[in-house]
């Protein structure tokens, strides 16, 4: 599917319950939807070859994009996601920002893959957020992020030490055989947690 067709799709207006299905899509072209308002869309499977770009992007209805592989770079910078934002089992081949986005919803990357980096500084999520058994192969940034609604980083591999500075958890810490390398993520990681940790 083109590009400047999905484009067209998705800039109409959001009515509650409201998505548009491009599950298992294959993008013709970058997908460039930065500084627009976006109705609910399903790109479950969906493939983009030439990357994603959402920067400043606001996401009004459900945001879905579970098992999706972006091969080129996929930039969420400054995203607001007004409801569920699931990108479970996603595959980032290149650069995955999403410097400043806001999470409203859920934040669900479970199992995802990162082979270039994840970029997830000074993110807010008011929902659960959650990395269980995410994997990131380069650099992992989560500066000065916020979790509002707790943090799940259960199974989680990192390839190098995440730079955790200046991050709060408020809520539930679930670190439970999180690593990096060879070695357990500890709660020491972290600036701020308040609430139980699960190690």
């Amino acid at each position: 599917m083109k590009a400047e067709e999905i484009h067209s799709r998705l800039t109409v207006p959001w009515r509650h319950g409201d998505y548009v299905d491009l599950a298992g899509i294959v993008c013709d072209g970058q997908l460039d939807l930065s500084g627009l308002d976006v109705t609910g869309v399903d790109f479950t499977g969906a493939v983009f070859p030439e990357g994603f770009a959402a920067t400043g992007t606001r996401f009004l209805g459900i945001s879905w994009f579970r098992g999706a592989q972006f091969e080129g770079p996929a930039r969420f910078d400054n995203a607001v996601f007004s409801l569920d934002a699931r990108f479970e089992n996603a595959a980032f081949a290149g650069d995955a920002r999403f410097e400043g986005a806001e999470f409203r919803g859920i934040g669900r990357f479970d199992g995802a893959r990162f082979a270039a980096g994840a970029q997830f500084e000074r993110v807010v999520s008011y929902g659960n957020f959650s990395l269980h058994g995410a994997h990131v192969a380069k650099e992992a940034n989560f500066r000065g992020a916020e979790w509002l609604g707790g943090l799940w980083f259960e199974d989680a591999r990192f390839a190098q030490e995440p730079d955790l500075s200046d991050t709060q958890v408020h809520g539930r810490l679930w670190l439970r055989r999180a690593m990096i390398g060879n070695e357990r993520l500890s709660e020491a990681a972290f600036a701020m947690s308040y609430g139980y940790t699960y190690l």
